[in-house]
């Protein structure tokens, strides 16, 4: 995975994930945003969260209705855990939008996904 700027993810940055309000990757099922480390396992972490998404019930959008994920290996603060996706410490990763159950959108095209920002 690569950010804005077209360099590797890395556990010893901070990233942000951010879809505009109504943007969210349009699905019939369920999307997910879903975090594998260089071996395309997923990453242990405390939280035990290698996925973020639809099944995620308690994400909180922003004022202006979009919403905002956090990649990261530290937890960016209480109010914003529940839009943490926890990476590696110190080691490269990959992100993936699994769409399920996929509109046409999501398949031709008109719907890209946002970039991921670093943060730090």
């Amino acid at each position: 995975g690569l950010d804005q700027n077209g360099l590797r993810l890395t556990g010893r940055n901070g990233y942000s994930v951010t879809f505009a309000k109504n943007t969210l990757p349009p699905v019939k099922g369920f999307w997910s945003l879903t975090l594998y480390n260089e071996q395309h396992f997923f990453a242990p972490n405390a939280l035990k969260r290698y996925s973020i998404g639809t099944k995620n019930k308690s994400l909180q959008t922003n004022p202006d209705g979009s919403l905002t994920l956090y990649v990261q290996s530290e937890s960016p603060g209480a109010d914003k855990d529940s839009n943490w996706l926890p990476a590696p410490k110190d080691a490269d990763f990959s992100l993936y939008i699994r769409a399920y159950w996929p509109q046409a959108d999501a398949l031709d095209g008109d719907w890209t996904p946002p970039p991921v920002l670093k943060t730090n």
